[in-house]
């Protein structure tokens, strides 16, 4: 979708955040918490619901958590002295937004609520030692040019899954796209999108014009939309942008979006546009570059400018080679013969 250059601008109704582990009252019974996050994007926001409990007494419905870290737990316990917390609902598996479930709902007795494929995915991770690197996966990303050093490296980083998630207390509640979830005097129509995660929640007030987008619509950045070896020929991005176009479908313009990164926002139809074209324009950055062969790897600097740590890397490779997997499937780019172990793209 192209975007009009007559197009407004989005709208922050609340220019500054919270301070880290700080809450405002960012809509009528929702109150926008800002958690810290030790990586370059620093923080998530967590949202309280107004809520009845299964006692009917008042009280606050969370949505995602933050980290498995000991600051995030002590505002949790701050919190929970002012707050009654009657559940927790997890957007999706990312430990930014679950990280501490087990912990939450065992230390306030909380009952989780989400998608099926979310918690199935989280407890592979948690479980499964092979889902965290194998000989398999080290092969894929030598496979795509990435170097010895900079495969261990990435490699490595996908146990630090397990440093911040307290796991998931062994039953939940399942959301379903389609189904709606009365949360106090709101009922939501559940959403679910892929593409940045297999099957994330997301929740539309349809009355009051509120629409909780967790990381599937950001107002500064695109969420991560990554390949990772254990499916290497996925295409999340197509999954991704079936997902923003469907938004535009089932969620009016005039909603107030509440992301789980950057500022609160109106303009969710602009935005949607926005991303798009951002994808867009990359596909055609990487097909100018595909003229000669390329890997993956040599992909990165046409993505990415700048200098990248080890777990930038990670996260920019996964990224890269989602946009090479949409592109050999929209029969844009041709994937070449595996030479001397180096698998290459070519405009097609």
């Amino acid at each position: 979708m192209s975007v009009s250059l007559a197009a407004p601008p989005l709208r922050f109704p609340h220019p500054e955040p919270p301070a880290p582990g700080g809450m405002v009252d960012v809509a009528l019974g929702i109150r926008w918490l800002r958690l810290a996050l030790p990586f370059q994007l620093d923080h998530v926001n967590i949202y309280l619901l107004a809520d009845g409990s299964r006692d009917g007494r008042p009280g606050w419905a969370v949505l995602d958590t933050g980290i498995a870290d000991r600051p995030t737990r002590a505002v949790w316990e701050q919190i929970s002295r002012s707050h009654r917390l009657t559940r927790l609902i997890g957007t999706h598996f990312h430990p930014d937004h679950i990280g501490l479930a087990g912990w939450m709902c065992e230390t306030f007795d909380l009952p989780l609520a989400m998608s099926r494929t979310e918690y199935l995915f989280s407890q592979n991770l948690r479980h499964n030692p092979d889902a965290l690197g194998s000989a398999a996966h080290r092969a894929f990303y030598l496979r795509h040019g990435l170097g010895v050093a900079a495969t261990e490296a990435v490699m490595t980083r996908g146990h630090a899954y397990l440093g911040m998630t307290t796991g998931l207390p062994p039953e939940f509640a399942g959301l379903v796209a389609g189904e709606t979830l009365q949360v106090g005097s709101r009922c939501f129509d559940i959403l679910t999108g892929g593409g940045h995660a297999p099957e994330q929640v997301m929740l539309h007030d349809r009355a009051a014009g509120i629409f909780l987008a967790a990381d599937q619509v950001l107002a500064r950045i695109s969420p991560n939309i990554g390949v990772w070896p254990w499916e290497p020929l996925a295409d999340p991005l197509g999954a991704y942008l079936r997902s923003l176009a469907a938004l535009r479908d089932a969620v009016p313009d005039d909603v107030l979006v509440l992301p789980a990164h950057n500022l609160p926002f109106y303009g969710l139809h602009q935005r949607l546009g926005e991303l798009e074209d951002h994808h867009a324009q990359r596909c055609d950055a990487i097909a100018t570059a595909c003229d000669t062969p390329r890997t993956a790897t040599e992909i990165l600097p046409v993505l990415f400018h700048r200098p990248l740590d080890d777990h930038q890397t990670g996260f920019a490779f996964s990224e890269v080679l989602a946009h090479l997997n949409l592109m050999v499937r929209a029969g844009s780019l041709r994937r070449l013969p595996v030479v001397d172990g180096v698998e290459r793209f070519v405009r097609a």
